[in-house]
């Protein structure tokens, strides 16, 4: 992908797993990286040292948002507050959903050329008919998915005054540099057996982190993609069963997979999460987590690939087998 010329570009959210992988490709192409996020994440320094401006800080506060909007030419909103269990609801709404609007109103206030709000597949919740694509019911499962769909909404708003903003629904998001999202999945196949609590057969759709970076990108430039919103993931979705296959595999560990009732684990998984919830305390399962097992997630990105251009460049074996490699040197498996 060409440079178009060196820009200043925001990326909110910009430490975590993301947004930092988004930084560190656009200071490559040599851009003005602007790095801002309420927390260090693993990777500050080293954004830091590859010459991103860091900016530590929240989008819900006005003032720091309109500092930083300056000069600016391209807005990419990667923050949010993030599937953790033990956040009230009212600080997903904040941050998601009221954290856009001010987002969108310091970069509409400061003349920013593009805006690139990032969603979540998950506002489909679970997909009755897959593949889904873009037009597929909203039916999100959980707050987290509910307030990045009214994210949506805000952005809309702004679109329809005039903002060239793109919308972008990302898949199941893996890759170096995650050390919570697949790292269970490793550990678990190198056993050797996968306790699996269903069928299995229900669908899975992988997003490496490189492909939707390349999103990220392509929705930054192509004018198609102004007012649209993409569905983006891998070319290629995967049942549990076939996925925790290869997992085993790119370690070379084969899996025997044990099937086992779903229902009784998300009746446990629900009273656990009553019980810590009462006792303010974070719970070891619950019901967000297992739900992995019954939920269909496969979706259909000809639009991104007819409009955007968007290749899936990384396929899964040798996505996992980079994300394994980052998983041994540091430890994590």
């Amino acid at each position: 992908m060409a440079n178009n010329g060196r820009q200043t570009v925001l990326v909110t959210g910009g430490t975590g797993f993301t947004g930092s992988h988004l930084a560190r490709r656009l200071l490559e192409r040599g851009h003005h990286v602007r790095v801002l996020d309420n927390q260090r994440g693993l990777f500050y320094d080293e954004l830091e040292r590859l010459g991103a401006e860091m900016c530590p800080g929240s989008v819900t506060d006005r003032a720091l948002m309109a500092e930083v909007m300056r000069g600016v030419d391209v807005v990419h909103h990667v923050a949010a507050a993030f599937r953790r269990i033990d956040l009230p609801d009212e600080v997903y709404r904040e941050v998601n959903v009221h954290g856009t609007r001010i987002v969108l109103e310091a970069a509409r206030e400061a003349g920013v050329r593009k805006v690139i709000y990032c969603s979540t597949c998950g506002v489909h919740g679970n997909v009755e008919n897959p593949p889904a694509a873009e037009t597929a019911p909203i039916a999100p499962e959980d707050f987290y998915q509910q307030t990045k769909y009214e994210g949506e909404q805000v952005a809309h708003e702004f679109i329809a005054g005039g903002m060239d903003v793109t919308i972008l629904r990302p898949a199941a998001i893996y890759g170096p540099g995650d050390p919570e999202r697949w790292v269970m999945l490793f550990r678990q196949t190198r056993h050797g057996v996968f306790p699996m609590f269903g069928s299995g057969e229900v669908t899975y759709h992988p997003l490496y982190i490189d492909n939707l970076v390349d999103a990220f990108e392509l929705a930054a430039e192509r004018p198609e993609a102004r007012g649209q919103t993409y569905l983006i993931a891998d070319k290629e979705y995967y049942t549990l069963n076939d996925l925790v296959r290869i997992v085993g595999e790119v370690q070379g560990r084969p899996v025997r997979i044990v099937h086992l009732p779903f229902w009784p684990l998300r009746a446990a998984a629900a009273a656990v999460e009553d019980v810590s919830t009462a006792l303010n305390r974070t719970p070891p399962i619950f019901r967000r987590r297992v739900d992995w097992f019954r939920q269909n997630r496969a979706f259909d990105i000809s639009k991104a690939e007819r409009e955007l251009g968007y290749r899936p460049r990384v396929k899964l074996r040798e996505g996992l087998r980079r994300t394994y490699e980052w998983y041994r040197e540091h430890g994590y498996v």
